[in-house]
């Protein structure tokens, strides 16, 4: 028996961002396997992985909010998860992005972070966001620039070390509130 949860569906130009699932499980394995997987609490076993979809899910729940799953529109392909992020003994409400390997360098991140939050803005009516990236992912520092985020200060994070928080523009700093991203 599963228990359905009313995460809505957010569609970009390229993506589609969905409920995180089970089937995401062996996708994600084989991500908190590898060597990117270092910047966000990996490596990780499959039981583990099991357990943080469990959590994302869980955190829906609880919040009212929290990551999707993204896929391809084209092909359906799971490429990883972006979200919204605040659970307990994080230092803000964040907008998070985690990609598989083999769909990094594609803009999909910034793509998909951009309708994420434009959703924290636009519908949950957050009036800022922040960003926590390992001081050493500078993928993630590069997407953080795109949306136009800005370094604001070092954050030793207890699980995950040494962190740099980026701020996000305020809603009223977006062209249209941060609708554009729907467009």
């Amino acid at each position: 028996m599963t228990f359905a949860m009313p995460i809505p569906t957010l569609e970009t130009e390229r993506l589609i961002l969905r409920a995180p699932s089970e089937a995401d499980v062996n996708a994600d394995t084989a991500f908190f396997a590898s060597d990117a997987a270092k910047f966000v609490g990996g490596p990780l076993r499959k039981d583990e992985v099991w357990r943080v979809v469990a959590s994302l899910l869980g955190h829906w729940a609880l919040r009212g909010y929290g990551y999707w799953s993204v896929d391809e529109k084209d092909t359906g392909t799971y490429v990883g998860r972006i979200g919204l992020w605040f659970p307990e003994g994080w230092p803000e409400p964040e907008v998070g992005w985690t990609l598989l390997n083999h769909a990094t360098g594609k803009g999909y991140a910034t793509e998909a972070a951009l309708t994420a939050r434009a959703y924290a803005y636009d519908v949950l009516g957050w009036e800022t966001a922040i960003s926590l990236i390992d001081m050493d992912n500078h993928a993630s520092k590069a997407v953080a620039k795109r949306l136009g985020a800005q370094f604001e200060y070092h954050y030793d994070h207890p699980k995950f070390g040494k962190s740099e928080i980026w701020r996000h523009p305020a809603p009223s700093d977006l062209v249209n509130g941060g609708m554009e991203a729907y467009a």
